[in-house]
């Protein structure tokens, strides 16, 4: 009897732990658990039960009490995420570029009764599923966007693998691909295309460096010679502005001057004072003649001092003497006459210094 129940627990344990040919081990930590009547259920497992054969229902955790020869234990599943490690395959990029990836598959069962009877070995088929799955999704993909599309890469495995686990009773939680081996010509070609991308970048900085710096130098001389017109306008404002001060100071300065000389020719011998300084300034004329040109005016006698006084003076007299009402013509004419008689008395003068 011994021996009997020792043969049973042995097949047992190996039933647990079946191991097919070509497959990954099929997972089972401790066996199935025998009838014993009175039963405890750990935390997150679920014990499918069959009774004569058929199902019968699932253990929740805690105590359950079975039938003893008619109940038996005939599945326990894991309700836990169950880590598998998908073995290293070959896959074909679009690109004709073969590629060796190993990813990790995060499984979890959300059905016991399907995970049990929808499918012999749920990890194997997922397993495999998984495999072929990532083949059909990278041969979709050139290598450039398998590097670049990785995140989208596994999110596309993990949909295909819950529409097809669905019926199993099984979901995907995430896929994530481990290492991506390249081959070495391959991997010799994408590191002279880095350089060369890395040249390129380095040139485009450079070129874009001297352009920023050619702008900012016209922008620099652009603003200087703003700046500079902007000083010479300015200036030129100021200075005309200065000028029309000057000007209008000066002629404030010549009115105020006439006011007053006006003020001074009205009190006592102002006409004598006015001679005077008149007389003065027709002999100072005089003798500046001859610093400022090379032609020379003298009069007909310039040795007499006081024919020349007399000559200012009756001009000055000339020029203030008030017109007589009815006798402009007479005094145009007598004017006319003595301005000829004047020019022909300068032309002998001229004729006879000339002779001398």
């Amino acid at each position: 009897m011994l021996a009997r129940a020792a043969r049973g627990t042995g097949a047992l344990l190996l039933r647990g732990s079946v191991q097919v040919s070509g497959r990954a081990p099929r997972r089972a930590s401790s066996g199935l658990p025998r009838n014993t009547v009175v039963l405890f259920v750990p935390q997150q497992e679920a014990w499918v039960v069959e009774r004569m054969g058929r199902f019968h229902r699932i253990l929740e955790p805690g105590l359950n009490i079975l039938i003893p020869v008619l109940d038996r234990i005939r599945y326990v599943q894991s309700l836990k995420e169950i880590v598998i490690n998908v073995p290293e395959q070959s896959a074909v990029t679009l690109d004709n570029v073969t590629l060796q990836i190993d990813g990790v598959l995060y499984l979890r069962i959300m059905d016991p009764y399907k995970a049990s009877y929808g499918v012999e070995d749920p990890e194997y088929a997922v397993t495999q599923l998984a495999q072929t799955t990532m083949r059909s999704e990278l041969g979709k993909l050139s290598l450039d966007k398998v590097f670049r599309e990785r995140e989208s890469l596994n999110a596309s495995i993990v949909d295909a693998i819950n529409q097809a686990a669905d019926c199993w009773g099984i979901r995907c939680l995430r896929y994530e691909i481990k290492d991506i081996h390249v081959p070495p010509r391959v991997k010799e070609s994408m590191q002279m295309q880095v350089e060369a991308e890395r040249r390129k970048r380095a040139t485009v900085l450079e070129s874009e460096g001297t352009r920023e710096s050619a702008i900012n130098v016209a922008e620099g001389k652009k603003q200087a010679q703003i700046l500079a017109s902007e000083a010479e306008k300015a200036e030129q404002i100021n200075q005309a502005a200065g000028e029309a001060s000057a000007v209008l100071a000066k002629a404030k300065a010549k009115a105020e001057a006439i006011r007053i000389l006006a003020a001074a020719l009205t009190q006592h011998n102002g006409d004598a004072a006015a001679s005077l300084t008149v007389a003065e300034q027709y002999v100072s004329a005089f003798s500046k003649l001859a610093k400022d040109s090379n032609t020379i005016l003298l009069p007909s006698n310039p040795s007499d001092v006081t024919s020349m006084v007399a000559q200012a003076m009756g001009v000055y007299g000339a020029l203030t003497k008030a017109p007589v009402p009815g006798a402009q013509d007479s005094v145009s004419s007598g004017s006319s006459r003595d301005v000829q008689g004047t020019d022909a008395s300068l032309d002998e003068e001229f004729d006879r210094v000339k002779l001398s």
